[in-house]
């Protein structure tokens, strides 16, 4: 992005390449240290230190600097920052607007108030009264909004903006129960929001989900050539399974709007679309050459036809999460709704890695080896290995350094899991292996949180890294445990998530965590390669996750942000759950891994 006294503008100083080895070399995605040189800029000056760490932006470089401009920080032999001080323009390789930026709130401000002399006047109030002059404006008087409801922050915050903004008879809540919810999920939103004074009709659709079909493109340079899916309950890709979901919610809506025999033509569709969602699903109403992370069920092709025909009324969509719990404070919600975990629409249908054959590309093998030889570091080199250089290549000399005193500490082991995960690289939607490390004795959380920044950044076919608890694991995995949403699987990851939020809430450290899935993986870890028993069992990941933005974030670590002895208590409750092998811990920052697998 570059800043020009207030608005956006790309001139010809920076040079935009693509080549695989500069996303995936020069621009790891985990914070990396900027050193502001000893210049007095406006962009910088104010509270800011001479060093501070950035998220670096993916896939460009800077090659010459133009007339008039000058290197003001850099990350290494990056250029990440420049400015023309007298002209007051100032261009930035680095993400200021998220969380991995330490100090990127304080450059925005100075921007805005120092250098484009703004004056701080958009205030929440004045987002609030935006939002209902919106609603009124989108919803004609003799319209009807059918405001779909999960329970969650961002769809109970928009009912509360349409109830402040229009007739109660103007609204029709409805709260879909799709056979993916929580344990008691759907009873526990009924009774929160009628408590908040909505009338809200809950509809059980499981079977309609589980049967749910939907049309998907055929050649993706044809968009409009499409072709029927599978049922839900037969598929295994993450995005197939999204869309499906995504247009069975619009199908149940229908049937509700013919049961009442409302006018189609009169019935809006009311949506707590927030930014992060439009961005992800790359929707054109946040760019237009943004790439396709995850397709949100509120941004499918049916939503988006309706957007296009002015019925849909979405007065969060230029919100982020932070800003709507706090918009949802202001309009009087309790706690209890503001800060409860987020929880996807498809719900635990994306929390379930489908899978009829181990994923195993032709660089499983060597993917193996790179991970064997950052995992057991200082060993190898004692041994020597082909592939070494690889890892010494791109590591900085620190990091090398802090390898050698890992793997000196303790026996451990890597494990790639013939599985993928959705994953965000280069600024852009990657689907890859997963990476396990299993340990001899008690896990060292800050040595396995380095190696879980280390890994993808070396080996670029690995989304995300989980600690595995249980002891050394000495074999491969191979195979998997066929998989997929039938009622039985879907029951057992509900108990687990059941039981691990159970102990998170009883610890008392819930508001510590912002999210965190419970995840089920096809993977059964107690078998050795010449044994005969069949892989039957499956394995749980917990994924804490900490983020203000959920467009950036980091795990949450035992003995850092909770205690050690609340992991141990989950791991024990899910070891207690039939059919559950193993139990892992993500600890994968976001980039590169997403909030939830799929």
């Amino acid at each position: 992005m570059t800043w020009y006294r207030g608005q956006n503008r790309f001139p010809n100083f920076m040079k935009h390449t693509v080549s695989k080895r500069q996303k995936s070399v020069r621009f790891p995605p985990t914070p990396h240290p900027l050193v502001i040189l000893p210049r007095t800029i406006m962009l910088f000056h104010r509270g800011l230190g001479k060093r501070t760490e950035v998220l670096l932006t993916h896939g460009d470089s800077l090659e010459k600097i133009a007339s008039g401009f000058s290197v003001v920080a850099s990350s290494g032999n990056i250029v990440a920052a420049i400015s023309n001080e007298e002209a007051r323009i100032y261009g930035v390789q680095f993400h200021p607007e998220v969380d991995l930026t330490a100090d990127g709130t304080q450059i925005l401000r100075n921007f805005l108030f120092e250098v484009a002399n703004l004056a701080p006047s958009f205030t929440l109030r004045s987002r609030e009264a935006q939002c209902i002059e919106y609603i009124r404006t989108s919803v004609p008087s003799n319209n009807i909004v059918l405001m779909l409801l999960s329970g969650g922050v961002d769809s109970t915050v928009c009912a509360a903006l349409l109830k402040k903004a229009l007739r109660e008879d103007q609204i029709l809540a409805l709260h879909v129960d799709n056979g993916f919810l929580r344990k008691n999920e759907s009873e526990a939103v009924e009774a929160s929001l009628v408590r908040l004074g909505l009338k809200i009709r809950v509809v059980r659709a499981a079977q309609d989900f589980f049967c749910g079909t939907t049309n998907l493109p055929i050649d993706p340079s044809n968009p409009s050539k499409l072709s029927p899916s599978k049922q839900l309950a037969f598929v295994t890709d993450p995005e197939e399974k999204r869309k499906i979901i995504g247009d069975v919610f619009m199908h149940v809506a229908q049937i509700v709007i013919d049961k009442l025999d409302l006018v189609t033509s009169n019935v809006i569709l009311g949506q707590g679309t927030l930014r992060p969602d439009l961005i992800e699903s790359a929707s054109h109403l946040a760019s237009s050459s943004a790439d396709t992370i995850k397709t949100h069920h509120n941004d499918s092709d049916i939503v988006r036809s309706l957007r296009r025909a002015g019925r849909v009324v979405e007065p969060l969509k230029d919100f982020h999460k932070d800003e709507v719990r706090q918009l949802g404070r202001e309009l009087g919600l309790p706690s209890e709704v503001v800060d409860r975990h987020p929880f996807p629409g498809p719900g635990l249908a994306i929390r379930i890695i489908c899978a009829q054959e181990p994923y195993m590309e032709s660089d499983f093998g060597e993917t193996q080896v790179l991970l064997r030889l950052i995992v057991e570091f200082t060993t190898i080199l004692q041994k020597g290995h082909a592939l070494i250089n690889r890892v010494e290549n791109i590591c900085t000399t620190e990091e090398r350094r802090i390898l050698r005193e890992i793997s000196g500490k303790q026996s451990l082991r890597s494990t790639l899991l013939p599985i993928r995960s959705v994953g965000v690289q280069g600024d852009k939607r990657s689907y890859s292996y997963v990476a396990a490390i299993s340990s001899e004795g008690p896990p060292e959380w800050d040595d396995l949180v380095f190696l879980a920044k280390l890994i993808p950044k070396v080996c670029h076919s690995v989304n995300r890294v989980c600690y595995l608890f249980g002891g050394l694991v000495k074999e491969p995995i191979i195979d998997i445990t066929p998989t997929l949403l039938t009622p039985q699987v879907v029951m057992t990851l509900r108990q687990c998530d059941y039981l691990v939020h159970q102990v998170l809430a009883d610890s008392g450290y819930g508001r510590r965590i912002s999210q965190m899935p419970v995840v089920l993986i096809p993977i059964h870890f107690e078998r050795g390669q010449l044994d005969r028993m069949p892989s039957c069992k499956r394995s749980v990941v917990i994924r804490p996750f900490i983020t203000n933005d959920f467009m950036t974030g980091v795990p949450g670590v035992p003995g850092k942000d909770f205690p050690v002895e609340v992991a141990q208590m989950m791991v024990q409750q899910v070891e207690k759950v039939q059919g559950i092998s193993k139990v892992l811990y993500d600890l994968t920052s976001k980039p590169p891994g997403t909030t939830e697998w799929e």
